[in-house]
């Protein structure tokens, strides 16, 4: 049987020089996921490779567009990095610990380079899920407001669909980031949204996901009200 990963080379597109990536195979089994779409699979946790980093410079960026970078973006990082010796290699096996310093690295670089708000919710959504896996709930919920920050950014500036998510999809994630974050009005001004959209029951899944969030939201701040 294959292994869950394999090396591939990569030319970094900051310092035209080679390095190692770890890759994880498309083949793998889900096991569950959670209603802010985090999966859990079988084998390996994918998310632990979703950020690449050159291992000659320190440039990092998730795999989707790690050479996905315009002109000045490259010069104002080979700039910031001309002053300063990097020394990091997170090829081969990754630990959770590495999986987490790697996106704290592709975020460094994101806010550098100004890069589209729906890079940054993305990389701080995942970095919240490596956090939830990890039980650190404190660090959870920090990125996880972050993400919800970012993504509604994203849905006002951007065109849709954001990633692989429609609008319905991307407003009902704000939700729900915001309902597991202890922002319940909030939770409820988008998950309604959804609830309410007619274009959004063409996508059942994520409608069912925003009845229910809304339900539990509406609990949670009639339970609020009356213990106050």
């Amino acid at each position: 049987m294959a292994e869950p990963t394999y090396s591939v080379e990569k030319e970094c597109p900051i310092c035209k020089q080679k390095f190692s990536v770890t890759r994880v195979r498309s083949r793998q089994v889900m096991v569950k996921q959670d209603s802010d779409f985090c999966a859990y699979f079988k084998d390996v946790n994918p998310y632990y490779y979703t950020v690449w980093v050159c291992s000659n410079c320190g440039y990092a960026a998730a795999d989707t567009y790690f050479d996905d970078i315009s002109v000045a973006a490259k010069d104002k990082i080979a700039k910031f990095l001309s002053q300063r010796t990097v020394n990091v290699n997170f090829s081969g096996e990754r630990t959770r610990e590495q999986a987490i310093a790697t996106y704290k690295l592709a975020l460094f670089f994101a806010d550098l380079i100004a890069a589209p708000a729906s890079r940054l919710a993305e990389l701080y959504l995942k970095l919240g899920w490596l956090y939830r896996e990890g039980q650190d709930t404190d660090e959870e919920k920090t990125s996880l407001i972050k993400a919800g920050e970012y993504y509604e950014q994203a849905l006002m500036r951007e065109r849709l669909p954001i990633g692989n998510l429609s609008e319905a999809a991307v407003t009902y994630l704000i939700g729900e980031l915001a309902r597991r974050t202890g922002q319940t009005e909030k939770a409820l001004v988008y998950l309604s949204k959804v609830v309410s959209s007619p274009a959004a029951k063409l996508e059942p899944r994520v409608t069912n996901l925003a009845r229910d969030a809304w339900h539990e939201a509406r609990a949670a701040r009639d339970n609020a009200a009356a213990n106050d």
